[in-house]
């Protein structure tokens, strides 16, 4: 089945890797996968990258999560909210190894499905500035900046998307 035919819960295949809740149980291996995808901005960064420093049981249950399964392991991870601006992208990590798959683009459209499912006319995400590359691709499908925010020594980057 296709990522962008999604409209039940449980378990998807949009291509060599399969998509479904995540889990209580899944909560280890989450945070396994988002340390890998995360670990090579931490010297850039100078800190460790917000999503590398949560804990992902308590993630799992207050947000939407999804995770991207091959083979039996967690390769790609998903995870959805919405706060006060509206329907939030709040992290997507992709395994080092699966980079270039199109895995982070078939999650990236499930949050956009999900976002149009829930009655959004817009999706949000935020990323840290110096996360070049990602600020490059969200440019290139569609985001817009909207407002960089302080933290410090830092700025996060506030995209939207509008939605068809």
């Amino acid at each position: 089945m296709k990522i962008n035919s999604i409209s039940a819960p449980g378990r998807r295949e949009p291509g060599p890797w399969s998509l479904r809740p995540a889990d209580r149980r899944d909560a280890e291996a989450v945070t396994e996968l988002v340390d890998a995808a995360y670990n090579h901005y931490v010297e850039r960064l100078g800190m460790l990258p917000g999503p590398m420093t949560l804990d992902y049981a308590s993630v799992i249950a207050d947000y939407q999560v999804t995770v991207a399964e091959s083979d039996g392991d967690i390769v790609g991870v998903l995870v959805l909210g919405r706060n006060d601006e509206g329907f939030v992208i709040e992290n997507v990590a992709v395994h080092p190894s699966r980079r270039g798959s199109g895995l982070g683009r078939a999650l990236l459209e499930l949050a956009e499905h999900e976002a149009r499912r829930s009655g959004a006319d817009a999706i949000l995400l935020y990323t840290h500035e110096k996360m070049t590359e990602n600020l490059a691709l969200y440019s290139r499908i569609g985001y817009v900046e909207y407002d960089r925010r302080s933290h410090g020594d830092y700025s996060l980057v506030h995209m939207s998307k509008p939605l068809a």
